[in-house]
């Protein structure tokens, strides 16, 4: 037997949460994919997405907790998504909580412009991460600093509102990627780093005690069906990537 087996011996959690600890653990679903914006920059118009793949939703439903609240932004889109997930099989919540602060970047004068040729002419260091420096708003729209703004202020209510539940919300890229900048201390820049992928899953932890509150990153961009190719239309890359065979090379 390896020294390192030692079944006779109980399994210690390396991140166990410490006594005195309140945990609210919560869970981020980008919404499917969307294929009706022609190749344009969509940001809060309200479009619907593709959730046809029942493996990806049934794959995203079994890695996430039954005993949840579940809220959505006011997007059709994380609607249609968290029903696709009920649909595959996850048991359906009595409630869908409506969070407006959870919308995607009102991206103003840049929604329906061609995203190729957007970011084509845009500076480098900007557009491999996001559509403009976070304090640089579009055109009649939301600079991404406005967008971390608003989610940390839901995020802060929520998690006194349902501390220590298990949270899971059906959100957008832009949001998803400004609570990974709060859970890293308010790096409202370094979140915009992280690439999110369609119906993948990010799971931020906030730790909470009478001295002390912070947070843990247990997954971010998890993609539970990756392992079968089959289902790679299910994946629509932030950003320039290397295509290979299968996700897995």
């Amino acid at each position: 037997m390896s020294k390192m087996s030692k079944p006779d011996q109980p399994f210690v959690a390396q991140h166990a949460v410490p006594k005195g600890v309140v945990s609210t653990r919560w869970w981020w679903i980008r919404h499917a994919p969307v294929r009706e914006d022609g190749g344009c920059i969509y940001g809060q118009e309200d479009i619907g997405c593709d959730t046809s793949d029942r493996v990806v939703m049934e794959a995203v439903g079994k890695i996430l907790p039954h005993d949840a609240v579940w809220f959505a932004s006011n997007l059709k889109r994380t609607h249609q998504t968290a029903e696709a997930i009920w649909a595959a099989g996850y048991p359906r919540p009595s409630l869908l909580i409506q969070e407006a602060a959870f919308a995607e970047q009102n991206l103003g004068e840049w929604q329906g412009l061609n995203r190729a040729a957007f970011f084509a002419s845009r500076p480098i260091e900007v557009g491999s991460y996001w559509f403009a420096p976070i304090d640089d708003p579009a055109p009649g729209g939301e600079s991404f600093l406005d967008v971390y703004t608003r989610v940390k202020a839901a995020v802060d209510r929520i998690n006194v509102e349902q501390a220590g539940r298990d949270v899971i919300v059906a959100a957008h890229g832009g949001t998803i990627k400004a609570a990974i900048g709060l859970a890293l201390g308010g790096l409202v820049e370094k979140g915009l780093a992280f690439t999110i992928d369609n119906c993948s899953v990010t799971r931020l932890d906030h730790l909470a005690s009478d001295s002390h509150s912070g947070w843990r990153l247990p997954m971010v961009n998890q993609q539970p069906w990756i392992a079968d190719i089959s289902h790679k239309a299910m994946h629509q890359p932030a950003g320039p990537e290397i295509t290979t065979e299968s996700k897995l090379a």
